[in-house]
C-alpha cells in the first residue's frame, strides 16, 4: 500500500522534507544561539559596570582604543578646560534636558592622564529644560585632572544621540570625534568621560552599557526567529504525514474498489475522444 513512496513525486517530497527539516532545526538553533549569547553580555555587562565602580581610575592612554573591555572603567587625565558645548535633548531620570560637554586640551607632561595635546570631551554634568548656555557653569580656570567613566564615541540615533543637524552654534547632536572636526582646529579622542561627580548645579551622567550588550530589541527579535524555525521545522512533518495519510488512504480505497486508481484515471483522460469540430457548438 506505500509503494507510492517509491515514485518520483514522493521522492521529491522525501528529499525536501529530509533536507528542510535539519535546515530549519539548524536555524533556530543558531537564532537560540545569538539570544543566549546577548543574555550573557548583559549579565557581564552588568558585572563589569558594578567593578567598574569599584576598580581605580586608570591613566586615560592606557584604557585607549574603547571596546568592550574597557567602556566604562574610570579614567583619569590632566589639562586645561577649552571650549564648551552643549548636547540638546538628553534624558535623565525621566525628564529632558542638556549634556554640558566642555573639551579638556591634554598635556604632554608627565601627569595622572599623560596626553599628547588632544582634546578630551568630559560630559561636566546634565541640566534640565532647553539647552541654554547662559545657564551652563563655566569650566573651571587652570590645570585641573578629572575623573570619570569612559566611554566610546556616539553615533547618531543610539543612546539618545540626536541625529537632527541644523542644530544652534555651540550645539552638536552626538558626542563624538566625527561630529567635533569641524567645530573645533584641533585633533578629538575617539572617546569621552563622564564625571564621576558633576560640577556645582549640575547632575551627574551615568555611564551607558557598551552597544551590543544589553537586552535590545534584537536581542528579543533572535528569540522570535528561533520560534519561527521551530514552528516551520514542525510544519514541514505535520504536512509530510497528512500527505502520507492522504495518499494511503487514497490508495486503500483504490485498491478496494471505491476509487479509481490514479492509473485507471490517467488511463480514462487518455482514451477518452475529442470533440470533433463538427459537434462544436457555433456562435
Amino acid at each position: 500500500m506505500y509503494r507510492f513512496l517509491l515514485t518520483p513525486r514522493w521522492w521529491g517530497i522525501n528529499v525536501f522534507v529530509v533536507l528542510a527539516i535539519p535546515f530549519c532545526v539548524f536555524m533556530g538553533s543558531w537564532q537560540l544561539g545569538r539570544f543566549e549569547d546577548r543574555v550573557q553580555g548583559h549579565k557581564d555587562a552588568s558585572a563589569q559596570s558594578t567593578a567598574n565602580e569599584k576598580a581605580a581610575p586608570r591613566p586615560l592612554d592606557s584604557l585607549l582604543p574603547v571596546d568592550q573591555k574597557t567602556s566604562g572603567k574610570r579614567a583619569t587625565a590632566t589639562g586645561h578646560y577649552g571650549r564648551q558645548l552643549l548636547v540638546p535633548g538628553r534624558e535623565l531620570d525621566g525628564r529632558t534636558g542638556f549634556y554640558v560637554v566642555t573639551l579638556l586640551r591634554t598635556d604632554g607632561s608627565a601627569g595622572p592622564g599623560g596626553g599628547d595635546g588632544k582634546a578630551l570631551p568630559v560630559v561636566r554634568g546634565w541640566m534640565p529644560g532647553a539647552a541654554s548656555a547662559a545657564k551652563a557653569p563655566a569650566a573651571p580656570k587652570g590645570e585641573v585632572t578629572v575623573t570619570g567613566a569612559l566611554q566610546a564615541s556616539e553615533s547618531p540615533g543610539s543612546n539618545g544621540a540626536s541625529a537632527a543637524g541644523g542644530l544652534p552654534t555651540g550645539q552638536l547632536g552626538a558626542i563624538s570625534a566625527a561630529s567635533l572636526v569641524n567645530l573645533v582646529p584641533y585633533d578629538v579622542y575617539d572617546a569621552w568621560i563622564t564625571l564621576d561627580t558633576a560640577d556645582a548645579g549640575m547632575t551627574a551622567v551615568p555611564a551607558t552599557a557598551p552597544q551590543g550588550s544589553g537586552l535590545d530589541l534584537k536581542a528579543f527579535q533572535n528569540l522570535g526567529y528561533t520560534g519561527e524555525w521551530f514552528v516551520f521545522a514542525g510544519f514541514v512533518v505535520f504536512m509530510w504525514f497528512r500527505l502520507l495519510r492522504r495518499e494511503a488512504e487514497f490508495t486503500r480505497d483504490a485498491m478496494l474498489g471505491l476509487t479509481d486508481s490514479p492509473t485507471e484515471t490517467t488511463q480514462e483522460q487518455e482514451q477518452a475522444p475529442e470533440p470533433s469540430p463538427e459537434a462544436s457548438p457555433r456562435g
